[in-house]
């Protein structure tokens, strides 16, 4: 389906329409957004959706969860119950990040179980079978990684991590200048080792008419990656980071004129007082394309704690033009998240997106909050849940109060200022 031909002329379309409704917003809003670039629509045109999300300027904030398995865990079931789970807790996309067992059969099961668009990131499923041919990581092949991104594609996948904007001239400043902490984008690093150990070009960057011929056939929208995100507050807008998001933008730009639609990537841990200055630079650079950032995190000092971190900065990152946010889970920097992590983090990143989207104006977010107040000072309980962000929580921690005190908070009760 030709979605971003048939914006910018002004013909009926489906995916349009959907969005539209799902948004609360007139058609016309939508189709120039998408006509523009400025919003993108994730959906393979081989895969049926119960639920359209449009991501872009003037559209409420969306949220990402991550899921997949590891080398060192593999269990389907747990995979399909956290995606059930993210999906509940009012995820709007999805991302199967696996990097162990069967990847081709995990990714259908996702696929199929999945209500929401799909996102991947090609370079794992391509390491890993370099892996298992006994290769280095910096053996990557660009023929195998050009395979794997078509049959990704072709299975349904949504939308796909590519990072395209690494080439030898900005390793090159990479390498000038090092790093505190590193790369810690893992398809990045992998790229970075084969420039390095090769001195060829990274075919993502090299090829890019091939990957967009690739993805245009199947209507998969494309992320393009940040593969120099800072892993850590020090490391935050330097010279690499933004050499990758000079590049980044000059490749949506080609990716407009093909009719493919594109979202740029960014950081990643950053510091408060920088994050205005990263949105800002991001959407100029980008074209105003669709900004899809990992939190950022505002600090590297809260493992365990680092969904709030994330909500901190995603809150802020999103006020200032972020339009689509990646949940991060009370198991960052530690472990494979459970259920229980995956819900926080969906949580965590839906608050900051709402708290962000009340600033950005976006129709019916200030709606919300005074519809709880109303409730809250009339000490409706029943409506109060209902206008939660997460009414099952709500319901836990009320039913912890004993029978007689059910009406009421017991933080004050008697004494509650709202009581006329």
């Amino acid at each position: 389906m030709p979605l971003m031909s048939d914006a910018q002329n002004k013909k009926p379309n489906a995916l349009i329409s959907a969005a539209a409704k799902e948004e609360g917003l007139s058609e016309e809003i939508i189709r120039r957004g998408i006509a523009e670039g400025t919003i993108v629509i994730p959906k393979n045109s081989g895969r049926a959706l119960k639920r359209i999300v449009a991501v872009g300027a003037g559209l409420k904030t969306k949220v990402n969860a991550n899921i997949g398995t590891s080398p060192d865990h593999v269990n389907l079931d747990e995979e399909i119950a956290k995606l059930n789970c993210a999906v509940s807790a009012g995820a709007d996309a999805v991302m199967d990040l696996s990097t162990g067992g069967n990847l081709s059969q995990i990714r259908k099961e996702i696929l199929a179980a999945c209500p929401v668009c799909v996102g991947t990131v090609p370079i794992y499923e391509a390491a890993c079978k370099i892996v298992a041919k006994g290769k280095k990581l910096s053996q990557i092949d660009g023929e195998m990684l050009f395979d794997v991104i078509e049959e990704q594609c072709e299975q349904g996948v949504d939308f796909i991590t590519v990072h395209c904007g690494i080439n030898k001239a900005s390793v090159e400043i990479l390498n000038r200048q090092g790093r505190l902490a590193g790369i810690v984008s893992r398809g990045g690093s992998f790229l970075v080792k084969t420039i390095n150990a090769s001195g060829q070009e990274n075919p993502l960057y090299e090829q890019y008419d091939r990957l967009l011929k690739i993805v245009k056939k199947y209507a998969v929208t494309l992320s393009l990656g940040d593969g120099f995100r800072p892993g850590c507050t020090f490391d935050a807008s330097d010279g690499a980071q933004l050499s990758e998001l000079n590049i980044l933008g000059e490749l949506v730009l080609r990716a407009r004129k093909e009719g493919v639609q594109a979202m740029i990537e960014g950081p990643g841990h950053v510091a408060i007082d920088q994050i205005a200055a990263n949105v800002a630079l991001a959407k100029k650079l980008g074209h105003n394309a669709p900004l899809y950032f990992l939190g950022p995190l505002v600090t590297d000092i809260a493992p365990g704690y680092d969904h709030i971190t994330a909500a901190i900065g995603g809150a802020l990152a999103a006020s200032y033009g972020v339009d689509f946010i990646c949940y991060v889970t009370p198991a960052e920097h530690l472990r494979l998240p459970d259920l229980q992590d995956v819900r926080e983090g969906v949580i965590a990143a839906r608050i900051a997106g709402h708290a962000a989207d009340m600033v950005k104006g976006v129709k019916g977010a200030r709606e919300m909050d005074n519809e709880m107040s109303k409730w809250r000072k009339a000490l409706n309980w029943k409506e109060m849940q209902r206008c939660s962000i997460d009414p099952e929580k709500f319901a836990k921690e009320r039913a912890k109060l004993p029978p007689q005190q059910e009406d009421v908070c017991t933080m004050c009760g008697e004494f509650c200022a709202m009581r006329d």
